[in-house]
Order: structure tokens, then C-alpha cells, then sequence
């Protein structure tokens, strides 16, 4: 099998590639310009290519955001759609990131940043496969919904107060788990009033 083959078989196999994914299989980089240039691949955004007859959705900029952005998480309203929870669709990739980190400078996708104490950020952390070999840092639905509650200013409290109903009507988590997260994010008595509201 010549190297663009292989290559190609890479991409298809993985979703997406970078070329430090071809240095760990010793193939040369310089051939993704070329596949570029064939139309075989298409390159996403700096240093992230796929097939060029990939399907291309949300996922793939979650996916993009995640490779791009290795310490960050997905958050917010991208881990309620990534949960399905609540009808949020958003138009931006949201990740947390250290608070002392920099800001990473990406154009494609389009991202927003929210800064997370070490606790908070590492706390809740699931992986998630969606396709192929793509692997998605993302909270858990518990955690996701204590950070609502935190962020209610930058997303809204409406936001916040369905997906603690959607999450907790469609069982996505426990009450204790939800009480965990709440403390790490130190939300729980802002949430209080809400939960006595549940069914």
C-alpha cells in the first residue's frame, strides 16, 4: 500500500489527523499538503486535517477544540448538547481552561473560554469516543449543570434552570452527584431554591 494510501486509511480510521499522528507511524508529513491539494483531505483548521468526504458536524468542531486545546474541557452549553440535555444549540465551542492559562488563539471553530480553579477544572472530567478514534474531554452532566449555575451571567439562568430540569427529568444524575458537583463549584446555595422545585 503506497504512503497516501495509508495515510488516507489513517484519516477514515481516526476522524481526523495531525501530523504528529504521522510521525508516531513514521510517514512523512509532507504527503497531507499533497493529499490537501488532491482533494482527498480537507484541512479543518491549523494543523487538524480529515477525509475530504467526512461528515462534517458539531462534533467534528468539538472534536477540532479538543485536539487544538489538549488541556481544555468542554463545557457549558457545549456539554449539555453533547449530553443532550435541554435544547441548546450553540453556535461556539465552550471550553474551560486553567485560570492562569493563556488564552489559545484559534479561528475555526469558533471558540468561547471560561477560566476554572485547578479543583473546578479537573473535577468531573469524562471522556467521550464519538467516531472512529476521536475522543472528547467533556463534564458530566452533574458537573455540567453546577457549572451552569456558576456561569449563569455569561449563559443565562434560564439556561441553567432547564437543564437541571431536563437533566434531572431525563436522569442524567443523581441528586448526590449534582450535591458534589454543586460544592466544587460552590453553587449549592445558589441552587438550593431551584432543587426544591424539582419533582
Amino acid at each position: 500500500m503506497t504512503k497516501t494510501k495509508l495515510i488516507e486509511q489513517l484519516a477514515r480510521k481516526r476522524g481526523s489527523l495531525r501530523p504528529r499522528d504521522l510521525r508516531a507511524d513514521n510517514l512523512p508529513t509532507a504527503y497531507l499538503g499533497r493529499l490537501v491539494r488532491a482533494g482527498r483531505l480537507i484541512r479543518f483548521s491549523r494543523g487538524v486535517y480529515a477525509p475530504s468526504d467526512a461528515e462534517i458536524d458539531e462534533k467534528h468542531d468539538w472534536e477540532i477544540a479538543c485536539l487544538r486545546v489538549p488541556n481544555g474541557v468542554l463545557c457549558l452549553t457545549t456539554a449539555l448538547a453533547l449530553h443532550e440535555i435541554g435544547t441548546q444549540s450553540p453556535r461556539e465551542v465552550w471550553m474551560a481552561i486553567d485560570g492562569k492559562a493563556w488564552t489559545p488563539r484559534i479561528t475555526h471553530p469558533p471558540m468561547r473560554y471560561v477560566r476554572f480553579s485547578p479543583a473546578a477544572l479537573h473535577y468531573g472530567v469524562m471522556t467521550e469516543k464519538i467516531s472512529g478514534q476521536a475522543r472528547l474531554r467533556v463534564y458530566t452532566a452533574a458537573k455540567t449543570v453546577a457549572d451552569c449555575f456558576k456561569f449563569r451571567n455569561k449563559i443565562g439562568i434560564d439556561v441553567a434552570i432547564e437543564a437541571l430540569r431536563e437533566g434531572w427529568r431525563t436522569r442524567k444524575f443523581t441528586m448526590s452527584e449534582l450535591a458534589a458537583a454543586a460544592h466544587v463549584c460552590r453553587v449549592a446555595r445558589v441552587m438550593q431554591p431551584y432543587l426544591e422545585m424539582l419533582p
